[in-house]
């Protein structure tokens, strides 16, 4: 279903969503079912502030999921994935999106449900983003020739999901942890000398 156009809002009244937002994820994240009463208090407003910005608990949510959705775009459009070299732009992607993924840990973990439009198209243009990264990266040999592009980028998804999580939990350095993931996915954790003396599987 279409949603309906909205006038933009004020800066001031941008600042006040916003504010909401950020005090959702905080809220959120240490306690699921938090309810609008204390995500208001959390962000310093009237209980009635909120209804009036949104009508119901749903509502904040679907808002929150598309927010964090927009950042995780900009994140990755920030890195010039199609322009680039692909080395760069790969290891730019992941540091961008692990600092959103860890600064929205809630919101992004959350599941974007189908009839959320805005969220489904943004989260379907990334995953289209980073196919096309991979070709790339492949073209030029960062990757194997032979490689499973997409079981490339499932693995790629979990180690970011991984990173993320310690981001979140114990505040590491996301560049630190963008160095280790894409480490990870090109070089893995194996030795030669222990594929040399085992053989292949």
């Amino acid at each position: 279903m279409t949603e309906p156009k909205h006038q933009p809002l004020r800066a001031d009244a941008q600042r006040t969503v916003l504010a909401i937002l950020e005090a959702a994820e905080r809220t959120l994240s240490a306690d699921p079912a938090a309810t609008m009463e204390q995500i208001a208090e959390a962000a310093g407003v009237a209980r009635t502030t909120i209804h009036r910005r949104f009508a119901t608990r749903e509502a904040l949510l679907d808002a929150l999921t598309g927010w964090a959705a927009g950042r995780f775009a900009e994140a990755v459009a920030s890195a010039r994935p199609d322009a680039t070299p692909p080395l760069i732009a790969l290891y730019q992607v992941t540091a961008n999106v692990l600092r959103v993924k860890s600064g929205w840990a809630f919101a992004m973990n959350r599941s974007v449900d189908p009839s959320h439009d805005e969220a489904a198209r943004i989260h379907a243009e990334v995953a289209e983003a980073c196919a096309r990264l991979f070709r790339r990266a492949q073209a030029a040999g960062v990757l194997r020739p032979d490689a499973d592009l997409d079981w490339s980028r499932r693995v790629y998804y979990a180690l970011i999901h991984e990173a993320a999580m310690e981001a979140a939990t114990d505040g590491a350095d996301p560049d630190v942890l963008a160095a280790r993931t894409v480490d990870t996915l090109l070089r893995g954790v194996g030795s030669a000398e222990g594929l040399g003396s085992t053989g292949s599987p």
